[in-house]
C-alpha cells in the first residue's frame, strides 16, 4: 500500500532525528535529505538514503579559493548552491554522512551559520540506516527544481584568527579543541603535511570520538555530564578542530544539551598552526 505524502510542521523536527524516524517520515513533501559525506565521489556505484542529495562540503559549500579547507563560503554562495539542491524556505532537512556522525554536522552547523534552524542531523548516518536493514539506492544523475531558500548570515556562530585570539585570553570563554588526544598533547603529527603540531593557548581537549557510541551520538545524560565537567562558569564556549568539521560535532552535542553561545573557530588547527610560531 502506497504511503500518503503529507507536509510536515515545524514542530515535527530537532536538531538530531533517529534513522526510524526518518524513515517513517520519508514521504513528507518538505523533506530534503542531504548526503554530506567529504571527499564522495558520485558516480554510477555510489550509494544513498533514497532521495538523498549530494552536499558537496569541499566544492560547492566551501570557499575553496580560501587558503584554509573547508573554508566558510560567502552568503551568495552558499545561498545559490543550496537552492540549486532544491532546498526550500519551508524544507525540513536531514542530513547524514556515510561515517555515523561526522562530516553532517558541519553541513547542519552551516545552515545555522547561514540562518536555517529546520535542520537535523540523522543519529548514525548511513552505518545506522544500513545496520537497520532500510532500503538504499543508486545515485543518478538529478537536477532540482531551484528553491526559495534565503540565507541570512550569523557571523556571531563562527570566529575568525583574530576572535580565537582574543577568546583564548577571556575568562569567561572555554575553547575545546575536538581532535585525538595525541594530537592535542603533540604526541604525533598533523596529517596536513607541513602543519606544526601545537595547541591554541589556553584550550582545553575535548576528542569528537568520546561523545559517541559507535556511529551514533551518546545520550544526553551522558553528553551532559562531559560538558557539565569542562564549562563550569563560562558564558561562551569556542570549537576548535583540525579544519573546522569535526568541532562542529561538539557544537551539536553541545546544542543537544542546550548550552548557548556557542561558536565554531572555522580555520582551526589548520590556520590557527599555520599562522603562528
Amino acid at each position: 500500500m502506497k504511503r500518503e505524502i503529507y507536509k510536515m510542521k515545524i514542530s515535527q523536527i530537532s536538531n538530531l532525528v533517529s534513522v526510524e524516524w526518518l524513515q517513517e517520515n520519508s514521504n513528507a513533501s518538505n523533506l530534503v535529505i542531504l548526503d554530506a559525506t567529504i571527499n564522495k565521489s558520485i558516480d554510477a556505484t555510489a550509494l544513498r538514503i533514497p532521495k538523498a542529495r549530494f552536499f558537496d562540503i569541499k566544492q560547492k559549500f566551501s570557499d575553496t579559493s580560501a587558503p584554509f579547507p573547508s573554508t566558510l563560503p560567502s552568503l551568495q554562495q552558499f545561498e545559490t548552491e543550496a537552492q540549486t539542491l532544491g532546498v526550500n524556505k519551508d524544507a525540513y532537512i536531514v542530513v547524514y554522512d556515510d561515517k555515523g556522525i561526522y562530516s553532517s554536522a558541519r553541513a547542519w552547523w552551516l545552515f545555522k551559520v547561514f540562518g536555517f534552524k529546520n535542520v537535523a542531523v540523522l543519529d548514525g548516518g548511513l552505518p545506522e540506516w544500513n545496520k537497520n536493514g532500510f532500503p538504499i539506492e543508486k545515485y543518478t544523475n538529478e537536477t532540482y527544481i531551484k528553491g526559495n531558500f534565503k540565507a541570512h548570515l550569523n557571523l556571531d556562530l563562527m570566529t575568525n584568527f583574530k576572535g580565537i585570539n582574543q577568546y583564548s585570553q577571556n575568562s569567561n570563554t572555554l575553547i575545546l579543541d575536538a581532535r585525538s588526544q595525541e594530537r592535542f598533547k603533540c604526541q604525533v603529527d598533523e596529517p596536513r603535511i607541513g602543519l606544526r603540531r601545537g595547541t591554541i593557548p589556553n584550550s582545553k581537549n575535548l576528542p569528537y570520538t568520546m561523545l559517541l557510541n559507535g556511529y551514533k551520538l551518546k545520550p544526553q545524560s551522558e553528553l551532559l555530564a562531559i560538558f557539565n565537567n569542562l564549562v563550569t562558569h563560562k558564558t561562551k564556549v569556542v570549537f576548535s578542530c583540525g579544519s573546522g568539521i569535526t568541532a562542529c560535532i561538539l557544537a551539536l552535542a553541545a546544542t543537544l544539551c542546550n548550552f548557548n553561545n556557542l561558536i565554531v573557530y572555522d580555520g582551526s588547527w589548520t590556520e590557527y598552526g599555520t599562522l603562528t610560531n
